[in-house]
């Protein structure tokens, strides 16, 4: 195969995407969006690439790429519909909630007055986050109204797309950890807990530990039936754990990231699905 990665920033995701391709015998042609253009007008650039692989952490320039690779009539991984269901949290949590995939109570308020109402209903603490994007960053707990209103009104002078849209969600007592588990292809074939006993967010990028995953069929079966409503062929999905409810999805990335899944699981996962992709190709 001739595999494109088109990246913004070169990690050790990226970089070990490329050596267990080229390992397996298949030429990579590294992408790199800050140098890269495209001219509708104009003839395509890149030839026979077979597929492309997506992992701008930047949503604006993944999606751009994909929407762009898509149009010339590559097998993108992720397109662009996957891209946008994943990102946008409301387009998230709505397919999901459709499909009768149970996530953590959620609504959506247009105006700080209602937000607060709305919240009140929920119980607090609350949780608040910016409709698109975060890496756990902007979100926020509101132990009370007061905090939940210094919150709302801080979103309001944000840059953040949606600013006006207020996502609030019941805040999920769950046990020290989160659970990040991998569709590639039609398999779940890894994942991990991450936790965190000093910070109610389970974000690696905040501290969170990671542990491996032990995989049962309910929780397979969940992150399958995901990958079906929310599409895409390569998605880290995360999931919460409540002692009433069982399994609750809370978000869905369609760039993720895999350093720490690899290192505690001793889990090939680029070569894993670099296989997968082989498969795909060849039906």
């Amino acid at each position: 195969m001739i595999v494109g990665v088109t990246y913004d920033l070169l990690r050790w995701e990226e970089r070990n995407l490329i050596q267990e391709a080229t390992k397996l015998g298949h030429k990579v042609i590294p992408i790199y969006t800050k140098d890269f253009y495209h001219l509708f007008s104009e003839d395509n650039q890149f030839q026979n690439l077979d597929v492309v692989l997506q992992r701008n952490t930047s949503h604006q320039r993944a999606l751009s790429t994909s929407l762009i690779f898509e149009t010339l009539g590559y097998n993108v991984i992720n397109d662009s519909r996957t891209l946008i269901n994943c990102e946008n949290k409301l387009i998230t949590t709505a397919l999901l909630s459709r499909h009768n995939i149970k996530v953590p109570k959620t609504a959506i308020a247009f105006s700080k007055d209602k937000a607060l109402e709305v919240a009140s209903k929920l119980g607090y603490p609350a949780v608040i986050k910016p409709i698109e994007g975060s890496w756990g960053r902007m979100v926020a707990k509101a132990v009370d109204e007061d905090t939940l209103r210094s919150f709302l009104e801080y979103q309001d002078y944000t840059s953040v797309g949606f600013k006006n849209v207020y996502y609030i969600q019941e805040f999920v007592k769950k046990p020290d950890r989160d659970i990040r588990i991998f569709v590639i292809g039609d398999e779940a074939p890894v994942g991990i807990y991450r936790v965190n006993t000093k910070n109610w967010r389970t974000n690696t990028a905040l501290g969170a530990i990671a542990e491996p995953l032990k995989i049962d069929d309910e929780l397979k079966d969940l992150a399958l039936k995901v990958k079906e409503v929310i599409g895409g062929f390569f998605l880290g999905i995360d999931v919460f754990e409540d002692k009433e409810r069982g399994y609750l999805v809370d978000e869905v990335n369609g760039v993720p990231e895999f350093k720490n899944t690899v290192r505690v699981n001793q889990f090939n996962l680029s070569e894993y699905l670099i296989r997968k992709i082989e498969e795909w190709i060849r039906k």
